[in-house]
């Protein structure tokens, strides 16, 4: 197998009349599957036939996709508009510094074994490349993963290799997601910490069960999510100034959703899990979409509103202190697709119950529809000095308040709804 693999590196590396430019165009479109910062997705013709109305698309994905290209030297390379932590957006390169690949993920169009164009890169030409790039100001950041050649231990050595090439040869100081390979050593997670301000590993299923349907070759617990305890266990027991600009990196996952029947129920309460025992920053979900040529190609796509829908969720639990008990599911245990997350719980548990906007704490208030994190905070703040009286005065704060009507009160009052025409 290994001398399998180095023949088809050597292959790669010498392909004909491909230069780095060349190389480095193919590795990113081949880096389409990986989320970073923005999870919206093209609306397509076939995507905008899988059930969304017009104001539901417009809704969800804004008017225009947005991810661009940049051309230089006669290439278009495409970019993701990442939007970061505190809503900063940049123009991310992501790229794969080889697209060989040992593993035999059922879905990938890359996996070992398939009819697919291959190029790899060594660290420095990698590097060097993409500081070109970024030279240019063609692009701020950059999101480093690898096919995995030769183990996930000597997979990462080469990654590790590319970003130090980046930091301390380069002087890079720009934006810098690195991903995590499965069965990586301690070591080599506190050498990539040390390098990158976000680290990721894709557990892409809930648990070994669906895992092996999709990714027979890895291992759920041992490979993969034991990397995301070892990045909290670094980030609680050693000094952050050890940590790229002095601070440990945050950490993400993604998720495959739909390829092995999983639940929602399955996904977010491992999500809960992840927020609240690792400090993950942020999951991912990936609706599958089969590709021609993998063992997948006739398993039915998913509905990309089910993705949306485990976004909502998952920020419910993040950011507005939901429990998990108070996610509504349906009897199979997947999330209303014709009705996002807050509504359904508000739907239940506050139109005989309503709120009192001039007296709920936090925590209450952010279980209101149309009253997000800073909605809150200007509520709290405001009724310092006024009593909330009318749907106005919570408009003029920035609130949804039409959204909100039917399940607050208002100095005691429900305010007017306008009733919806059948």
């Amino acid at each position: 197998m290994l001398a399998s693999l180095e023949k088809i590196e050597r292959l790669c590396y010498y392909i004909s009349g491909m230069d780095a430019l060349d190389k480095l165009t193919f590795s990113v479109q081949a880096m389409t599957f990986e989320a970073e910062g923005n999870h919206q997705k093209p609306l397509t013709h076939e995507r905008r036939s899988r059930g969304f109305t017009p104001a539901e698309l417009r809704q969800k994905y804004g008017d225009k996709w947005d991810n661009r290209e940049v051309h230089i030297d006669g290439r278009t390379i495409p970019v993701t508009n990442a939007v970061l932590s505190g809503s900063k957006r940049i123009p991310l390169l992501k790229a794969m510094l080889s697209t060989v690949c040992e593993r035999d993920c059922h879905y990938c169009p890359f996996r070992a074994g398939s009819d697919f164009r291959r190029v790899t890169f060594t660290a420095d030409d990698m590097a060097r490349t993409y500081y070109k790039l970024f030279q240019l100001r063609a692009v701020e950041g950059i999101f480093l993963s690898s096919g995995v050649v030769r183990g996930g231990i000597c997979t990462q050595s080469r990654l590790l290799d590319t970003a130090e090439i980046l930091r301390h040869k380069l002087g890079y100081q720009g934006y810098l997601h690195l991903k995590i390979m499965p069965g990586v050593e301690r070591d080599q997670l506190i050498r990539a910490m040390r390098l990158a301000d976000r680290v990721s590993i894709n557990l892409e299923a809930p648990n070994q069960l669906h895992l092996s349907r999709i990714a027979p070759m890895k291992q759920f617990h041992e490979e993969l999510l034991q990397s995301l305890v070892w990045i909290d266990e670094i980030r609680r027991n050693r000094d952050p100034n050890q940590g790229w600009n002095q601070r440990w990196p945050s950490s993400s996952t993604q998720f495959v959703v739909g390829a092995t029947n999983e639940s929602d129920l399955d996904i977010l309460n491992l999500v809960e899990s992840l927020f609240h025992r690792v400090g993950l920053a942020r999951t991912y979900f990936e609706a599958f979409d089969p590709v021609p040529g993998t063992p997948l190609e006739n398993h039915p796509p998913t509905n990309p509103l089910r993705q949306h829908r485990l976004y909502q969720a998952s920020y419910l639990i993040r950011d507005y202190g939901f429990d998990f008990e108070e996610i509504s599911f349906t009897r199979d245990g997947f999330l209303p697709i014709d009705c996002d997350p807050k509504l359904a719980y508000a739907q239940t548990a506050l139109a005989e119950a309503p709120v009192e906007i001039n007296r709920a704490d936090r925590e209450v208030l952010l279980r209101v529809p149309g009253i997000g994190p800073k909605g809150a905070a200007s509520i709290l703040k405001t009724r310092k000095y006024q009593i909330f009286r009318e749907l106005g005065d919570l408009r003029k704060i920035g609130v949804l308040s039409e959204r909100a009507a039917p399940y607050i009160t208002l100095d005691g009052q429900r305010p007017p709804t306008q009733l919806k025409l059948l």
